[in-house]
């Protein structure tokens, strides 16, 4: 079964990465082991300091969830060699109901498509056709279900020639002079005889005894015995052509890899006038056949979403994943799903708060290293429990955590929030590690928040804070962006804004000065500045 992907939100925060790995490890706790921890964005350096504190490796990155080829229910068909015949194709498209079967080189690289058309054309070209050219000794074997009488002395290793069919009421019309011929005859022993006397490249003998002397014909003379009748033999005979030689060279060949998304195959395939497409692997490697009719009804890839319910948060092409459950301690936003769907919004301070909850619930311990990643993440959500956000739930939580994991809650904030932590990375590396978009009664917004225990060092960096903020709002066409450096030991946010003063000025009630201002108190993001937004918006 395909996995189940867990995921926060885009511009990751540390609540957002532990989410998806603790509730992935519970779901896999509990037995339904295909949930798979992944994230949307790059980890930023407190997190990456709280995976390796608890050495814990990141999810991985995926830049989108949308259907791909793999997520279809294509068919299997299996890649013939170029070298089969064309009987063994025909049976394996009427067995496996496929249209058409790929074609593989020796080293397995695709070479081409046969399909039912294809062989349909060549048998009728047949009807006109009294010669074959090169054919495979083996394959005819295999399509004539036949045993080589003069296997021992036999050194033909293909046979080409006219076809004859001897009747017995033209034996003396029967090519015999010409050993450039095929043969196909019956239990006619003094045909058998004249024919191998004249050294006839090959003898088809139907259903009848085969004598010990014809055993002995030798050199480019192939002796085959078949239980197919006559009339049998001269039909299926051109079936034992290899498949190779049939197919249209030079043709064009489209085919998917299993990682191309459902969106660019249609569209090719609207181009195309091929009714089966291959199917390949990352190596290159036939895994099966896809036509339009598996577009119809695609299943698409699972989907948990932890720490956010906003689509402008969420995963690229939400519309093409299914949302089977949320869990977050956010406002309720704005996405819809076909069907209902489990939903845990609690008014916390943290997600990962709602998961020890879930854990408790079920009776299951998370491992110490979880429990660590666990409350770190409950203190960055909280800014060490001085986030209005921040309730005793919370406190509680986190400090049963740190007990399981044996650490101390003190120790885990002071890592999480060293000083210093941002030198070295530009103003667009710290403004967008946690950036995220809002849609409030028609206005567009976007709100950076940096979390610090020393501000100054971040504030003498607001010309590139308010240029970089100039240029995504022009970009964007937002109303407005907003800077939170938000300092843990000044408890409240120096704010940073490109936008309308009067708006700033209604919304937090003071006055600003130069794009800037000092919220004292001010903690959060979600329960401070975008109430305050959202009152005066509507």
């Amino acid at each position: 079964m395909a996995d189940i992907y867990v995921t926060g939100h885009r511009n990751p925060d540390t609540d957002s990465i532990v989410a998806a790995i603790a509730y992935a490890n519970l779901q896999n706790a509990i037995g339904e082991r295909r949930y798979k921890a992944v994230r949307l964005g790059s980890v930023n350096d407190e997190t990456a300091r709280l995976l390796a504190r608890f050495d814990t490796d990141a999810p991985p990155l995926v830049k989108n969830l949308r259907t791909q080829v793999q997520d279809l229910d294509y068919d299997h068909t299996p890649a013939l060699d170029r070298s089969v015949p064309l009987d063994l194709a025909w049976r394996t498209m009427r067995d496996g109901k496929v249209s058409a079967v790929p074609i593989v080189d020796d080293s397995g690289a695709l070479c081409g498509m046969l399909s039912a058309g294809d062989i349909a054309s060549y048998d009728m070209q047949t009807i006109t056709q009294n010669r074959i050219d090169d054919l495979p000794l083996f394959n005819l074997l295999s399509v004539l279900e036949g045993t080589l009488v003069n296997e021992l002395n036999c050194t033909v290793s293909e046979v080409s020639g006219e076809l004859y069919i001897a009747l017995p009421q033209n034996y003396e019309d029967t090519a015999l002079t010409n050993p450039d011929c095929i043969l196909i005859c019956g239990d006619q022993p003094d045909i058998i005889e004249r024919a191998i006397a004249s050294g006839v490249r090959c003898i088809i003998i139907c259903r009848a005894t085969i004598r010990p002397e014809w055993a002995q014909a030798g050199g480019d003379i192939c002796v085959i015995s078949t239980p197919l009748s006559a009339r049998r033999v001269s039909r299926i005979i051109y079936q034992a052509l290899p498949v190779e030689r049939i197919i249209e060279q030079g043709r064009e060949i489209v085919a998917f890899r299993l990682t191309d998304y459902l969106d660019d195959v249609r569209e090719i395939m609207l181009k195309s006038r091929f009714r089966s497409y291959p199917v390949l692997d990352s190596g290159g490697h036939v895994v099966g056949t896809i036509g339009r009719f598996h577009l119809l009804r695609p299943r698409r890839k699972q989907v948990v979403l932890v720490d956010h319910n906003e689509s402008a948060q969420s995963v690229p092409a939400l519309d093409q994943v299914e949302i089977l459950e949320i869990i977050d301690h956010h406002r309720l936003a704005d996405i819809q799903t076909t069907q209902p769907i489990r939903v845990r919004n609690e008014p916390v301070g943290s997600t990962n708060t709602i998961l020890t909850a879930m854990y408790q619930e079920r009776g299951i311990v998370p491992p110490p290293k979880i429990a660590g990643l666990m409350a770190g993440a409950i203190l960055s959500d909280t800014v060490m429990f001085k986030s209005p956000t921040c309730t005793k739930r919370d406190v509680a939580m986190a400090e049963r955590l740190a007990r399981i994991a044996g650490v101390s809650l003190k120790d885990i904030g002071h890592e999480l929030y060293a000083a210093g932590s941002t030198d070295g990375k530009s103003a667009e590396e710290l403004f967008r590690a946690d950036y995220k978009q809002f849609h409030i009664a028609e206005q567009n917004i976007g709100v950076s928040q940096i979390t610090c225990v020393d501000a100054d060092h971040l504030l003498r960096r607001r010309g590139e804070f308010l240029a970089l903020m100039t240029k995504l709002k022009e970009k964007q066409e937002f109303d407005m962006v907003i800077l939170m450096i938000t300092d843990v030991l000044q408890e409240g946010s120096h704010i940073f804004y490109v936008g309308s003063d009067d708006i700033v000025r209604q919304a937090f009630n003071k006055e600003p000065r130069d794009n800037y201002l000092f919220l004292e108190g001010v903690m959060s993001r979600k329960k401070q500045i975008i109430p305050m937004l959202t009152a005066l918006w509507g």
